[in-house]
């Protein structure tokens, strides 16, 4: 009997009082912020050089509509037209200690039936001690995680799996490889990131250092974005997969559970229409859930957030992201 016909296993509903908050024992909630580690990298390849080779049907993704890391791959695999090639399911949007898990609101797991990702962490490594995270790549060759080091994801979906997908749109096109790394190491450390450095700064003068970081980034990628389309010209590639995420949870989620800045994402006019701009294409709209983004900013306090900074108070705002961006023109002649 296989998953999709047996009774779906649901896990029972959050009680937060019962098996507490999601962190501790997880992950390092000490001082600061340390992003924890991913330990399962393993990747897909065209050839099957890396162990893991490039076939429909045999990869499922683990995402989450709230997980911002999460929701890049399922964006990449929208973008190169692999929805039937690799299969997707979403956990809760909600967790307690035991972490993800899965019930009704989105679903069963279609591939192994289980109720909680811990399961797949532990067939994996078994007794596994470690994060609990989104996304992951799954084999169902193997019966185990290929990946849970979602920069990698991304690139072995836009890369590795072009037999079946669309050709017509390159994420990661060889001539600019080192100019993206470049830039998806600065969008990772200033803007991704830097948000959780924030949230997890101690003193005041880490908090003032880490959300002054975050303003400086986007007023320069304001500037970059004043005269072209997108981070690389006319082209939509890996780099702009990896900003948009946590553009699009800034004004929901970020700065109000940090106290980042008192201007919001709509007060730099370029990115935020370029942010629109995005947006409004299907592989951004279709794995997009702003409900699930108000999640960090209106449930309980993340595990890591310290109460020692000063910080600024800010409210969450729903910006209307279907008004017009105008940017064609950055592409016109």
């Amino acid at each position: 009997m296989t998953a999709s016909t047996e009774v779906p296993n649901y896990a029972s509903p959050v009680d937060l009082e019962a098996h507490g908050p999601y962190g501790p024992g997880r992950l390092n909630t000490g001082k600061g912020f340390n992003r924890p580690a991913y330990p399962f990298q393993g990747r897909v390849t065209a050839d099957g050089s890396s162990g893991y080779r490039a076939e429909p049907g045999r990869y499922h993704l683990y995402v989450s509509w709230g997980c911002p890391w999460a929701q890049r791959t399922a964006i990449v695999r929208k973008l190169k037209g692999l929805e039937r090639v690799v299969t997707l399911s979403y956990v809760d949007d909600e967790r307690d200690g035991r972490g993800w898990a899965f019930r009704e609101r989105r679903g069963a797991d279609p591939v192994n039936n289980f109720a909680f990702l811990r399961q797949a962490y532990d067939a994996t490594e078994p007794g596994y001690p470690g994060h609990i995270s989104v996304p992951v790549l799954w084999d169902r060759e193997t019966r185990k995680i290929v990946s849970n080091n979602f920069p990698d994801i991304t690139i072995d979906l836009a890369t590795a799996f072009e037999e079946w997908a669309d050709t017509s749109i390159d994420l990661y096109p060889q001539d600019l490889r080192p100019r993206i790394d470049e830039l998806n190491e600065e969008i990772y450390q200033t803007i991704n990131n830097s948000p959780y450095k924030v949230a997890g700064a101690t003193n005041q003068h880490d908090y003032d250092e880490h959300r002054h970081r975050v303003v400086s980034a986007l007023e320069r990628l304001e500037e970059r974005l004043a005269g072209q389309r997108f981070l690389f010209g006319d082209r939509i590639t890996e780099a702009d997969v990896r900003l948009w995420p946590t553009l699009g949870r800034f004004d929901l989620a970020y700065n109000p559970m940090a106290g980042i800045t008192e201007r919001s994402l709509t007060d730099f006019p370029h990115l935020w229409a370029y942010a629109r701009d995005l947006y409004q294409r299907p592989a951004f709209r279709e794995t997009t859930d702003f409900a699930a983004f108000r999640l960090l900013s209106k449930g309980p306090a993340p595990s890591f957030l310290n109460g020692g900074p000063e910080r600024l108070t800010v409210e969450p705002a729903q910006a209307d992201w279907e008004a017009p961006h105008n940017r064609e023109r950055l592409t016109e002649g």
